[in-house]
């Protein structure tokens, strides 16, 4: 069966200054990350994919596809307000040959437990064998899914959970109620890789893994080798470069800033957002070099 396995960051989508898609950039980060990390994950919270057309998701898809290395997991985030559209995205996921597609609860609305599983049924259908994640994210898509319902879209051949809950104990008693060979539960953040990797898992999607994807692969080389000292300080290095990215509005957008500072790539989130201002990257950048990192 597929598992997730290794770093797969929530790779940013760049945009040009007008709110174009900045295809040559998105095709350096690719080349960047490649033989880095393990996977991608695209078009999710950080790679603002529900402020693009679906066209443009599908343009995304098609690219990094290309750009990436055969041996790179490609993980689609699809997830939108409805299944139709979602299908559609998933479909292109499969055909253009990613690894898997992924898709957040719908959003604005709040929905009960059966509405979910007859909106995850339905793309479960449709997608037949293409491993299908869910995405949990309370806090965007606005509101719980209940652990009886990922049961129940387990039972109907739903691949895994990719858990941004950051609640160490949810996530454990996924591991404990859901987690088998059949099932994974990716961990959504780098904040708790070694607290989730105690409990089981096997694949993390880090931020940060964007723009120091050597510091990330590190720390899940060194926790997988069982070096729990060394992999333990390089969670709370890592957890110290997260505090810095609050220098900005929002961890997207830090990571923006800090591809610019290192010389990855010059690009802008997508509107509504902001560009983090000269200020935050100047606070940025004085964090980065505290920590001996730029």
């Amino acid at each position: 069966m597929f598992r997730l396995k290794g770093v797969i960051p929530p790779m940013i989508t760049p945009f040009k200054a007008n709110g174009d898609l900045d295809e040559e950039s998105l095709k350096q980060l690719v080349t960047y990350l490649n033989g880095k990390v393990n996977g991608l994950f695209i078009c999710g919270s950080y790679g603002c994919g529900p402020l693009m057309s679906l066209e443009e998701r599908k343009r995304v898809a098609e690219i990094v596809r290309k750009y990436a290395s055969d041996d790179m997991q490609v993980v689609v985030h699809t997830g939108t307000t409805n299944a139709r559209d979602t299908i559609e995205l998933s479909l292109h996921a499969r055909d253009i040959g990613c690894s898997a597609a992924s898709a957040v609860g719908p959003y604005y609305y709040k929905y009960k437990s059966m509405d979910l599983i007859g909106y995850y049924g339905e793309i479960l259908r449709a997608t037949k064998d293409f491993p299908f994640y869910a995405y949990h994210n309370p806090q965007f898509q606005g509101y719980e899914t209940e652990l009886e319902v990922f049961k129940k879209l387990k039972e109907m051949g739903m691949s895994g959970i990719k858990d941004a809950t950051f609640n160490i104990m949810q996530y454990a008693t996924y591991q404990r109620e859901l987690a088998d060979e059949n099932f994974d539960i990716a961990l959504g953040t780098e904040a708790m890789w070694i607290s989730a990797h105690a409990l089981g898992c096997e694949a993390y999607i880090p931020g940060i893994g964007n723009v120091y994807p050597e510091l990330c692969s590190r720390m899940y080389e060194l926790s997988m080798a069982g070096k729990a000292d060394e992999a333990l300080k390089m969670q709370f290095d890592i957890n110290k470069l997260r505090t810095i990215m609050y220098c900005t509005r929002s961890t997207q957008l830090a990571i923006y800033a800090i591809a610019e500072l290192r010389g990855i790539i010059k690009a802008y989130p997508r509107s509504p957002f902001i560009p983090a201002t000269d200020a935050e990257k100047a606070n940025i950048a004085a964090g980065l070099k505290e920590l001996g990192i730029l």
